[in-house]
């Protein structure tokens, strides 16, 4: 059905609110989110003159509506997971894992390793996270960092990697939101000013190298070196006669292919150009990519005698149904976003503060970070928060005469769309780092909070800089000091 938005108010604000609070509080994410969504749709019907019956009819109606447009991605996730329970069933993984574990003997390597490959695959955030948790979870388990620690590397990884990388589905999709011609080219523009992307990129670093961590996260790396995490990694043994190449052939097909599948898609080998062609449907390429891995997995396993066929149907079905309880998550923060963007307002909202600012201008980009933080935290989705503000930023530095201030405000729309959605409990990216990490939820929310706002606050300081200043430079080294500093004084002496 067709869905109209009426304008609710503060009421819009509810919804988000009320799912992100019972989450954090219960610890139970799956009737959260499904609160959020109904109250919304409560809210719907009050305002819009509507019945109980209509507004739960609505919200199945949602459900359903957000299936169908992400189809792909459900496709490409049943196929990823697929590869993945396959690859570790053939004794690829743990044998990756002892031969990594070779090269990589310190926590300080694995954590750069894990790193430097989240920032490799930069075509997409959610294959990024799946892919480099799949890859360097056996090894970061055997050097004992916590999943809670892969995870936020994997996350820190992924969307603000992808929000500056002029080759991605993230690049396209900014590009085409600004309405000048030279779209792309702004973008470019915007990277300098992307404070809370490459900050973040910093932070991870920092961290990486220094091993100092503070916060819910210190305790999670401090009770795994206590505990060690044996169980996992002796269940991860199977004895079998996997090799390194049967992990390694498959992922690596994998990745290819999928850029290949996404240029396909997007009518690469038809003269599109190739930013254009991946940003068109990106998830029908990956789940091209994964396809081809699959056939891959079955071409190395079954003449080896890895697996019986049998074996290998089954564990493709098992694979699946694995991803099913990180899947009702991702369709009820979908249906929870279209809610709030298509139904009742969140956005228009919360983005209306920005025309009703009487600051001086210099406060633009610092006021446009905070607000498409809160819209992005509260929503759950980056794509939709700049999707909202970039048209409404470019009309404002337009009226006011304030076209200097174009660039860095267009940087602080990105950089507060990315902050909200790396750390709000119902975004697809923080759910699909806690999946591809094999981390619960909640606990990857709960550790990657203090990290993300730290950084967040850092940058906050950095956009009052730039806006009176009009250079990112002298902001960029301010939030370096000031992030290294905070840091050191946060963290304790490395275990």
């Amino acid at each position: 059905m067709d869905f109209v938005m009426i304008e609710t108010g503060w009421l819009s604000i509810l919804p988000p609110i009320i799912a992100i609070v019972l989450a954090l509080i219960t610890k139970e994410v799956y009737a959260s989110l499904f609160a959020g969504i109904i109250s919304g749709m409560l809210i719907y019907a009050y305002v819009g003159d509507g019945t109980l019956i209509s507004a739960v009819a609505m919200t199945f109606d949602m459900m359903s509506s957000k299936i169908a447009d992400n189809a792909y991605m459900i496709i490409f996730l049943a196929l990823l997971w697929a590869v993945v329970s396959l690859v570790s069933k053939s004794g690829g993984s743990e044998a990756y894992g002892k031969w990594a574990g070779a090269k990589l003997k310190s926590k300080r390597s694995a954590a750069l390793a894990t790193s430097l490959l989240g920032v490799l695959i930069f075509i997409d955030d959610g294959f990024n996270c799946l892919t480099v948790g799949t890859v360097m979870r056996p090894i970061t388990d055997r050097l004992r960092i916590s999943r809670e620690k892969l995870a936020y590397i994997i996350d820190a990884t992924a969307a603000p990697v992808c929000i500056i990388a002029p080759v991605s589905s993230w690049a396209v999709a900014v590009a085409s939101e600004v309405s000048e011609k030279n779209g792309f080219n702004i973008f470019l523009s915007t990277i300098p000013y992307n404070f809370y992307a490459l900050m973040t990129i910093l932070m991870v670093l920092v961290i990486s190298i220094t091993g100092r961590d503070f916060g819910p996260m210190k305790k999670a790396e401090t009770d795994v070196a206590v505990k060690a995490m044996d169980e996992v990694s002796e269940s991860d043994e199977t004895g079998s006669k996997g090799k390194v190449i049967d992990l390694v052939l498959p992922i690596v097909v994998l990745v290819i292919c999928a850029i290949l599948g996404m240029a396909y898609v997007g009518g690469f080998f038809e003269g599109v150009s190739f930013s254009e062609a991946i940003g068109y449907n990106p998830t029908a390429g990956l789940s091209l990519g994964a396809f081809a891995g699959l056939l891959t997995a079955m071409a190395l396993y079954l003449p080896r005698k890895l697996m019986k066929p049998k074996e290998f149907i089954e564990c493709i079905v098992g694979g699946i149904g694995s991803i099913v309880p990180p899947m009702l998550i991702l369709i009820l923060s979908w249906s929870l976003g279209g809610v709030c963007r298509q139904l009742i307002g969140t956005g228009v909202f919360i983005s209306g503060f920005v025309n009703g600012s009487s600051l001086p201008l210099g406060f633009l980009p610092f006021l446009i970070f905070v607000i498409a933080a809160l819209m992005s935290f509260s929503m759950g989705t980056s794509w939709g928060t700049f999707g909202m503000l970039i048209p409404i930023v470019t009309m404002i530095c337009e009226a006011d005469g304030a076209a200097a201030l174009l660039i860095p405000a267009l940087g602080a729309t990105l950089a507060g769309s990315v902050y909200g959605d790396h750390c709000s409990p119902i975004s697809d990216t923080t759910i699909l780092a806690s999946t591809g990490a094999d981390c619960k939820h909640i606990r990857h929310v709960e550790t990657q909070l203090p990290y993300a706002t730290l950084v967040a606050v850092v940058c906050a300081i950095g956009y009052l800089i730039a806006g009176f200043m009009g250079t990112p430079i002298v902001a960029l080294l301010s939030e370096a000091v000031i992030l290294i500093g905070a840091i050191m004084l946060l963290s304790k002496r490395r275990a």
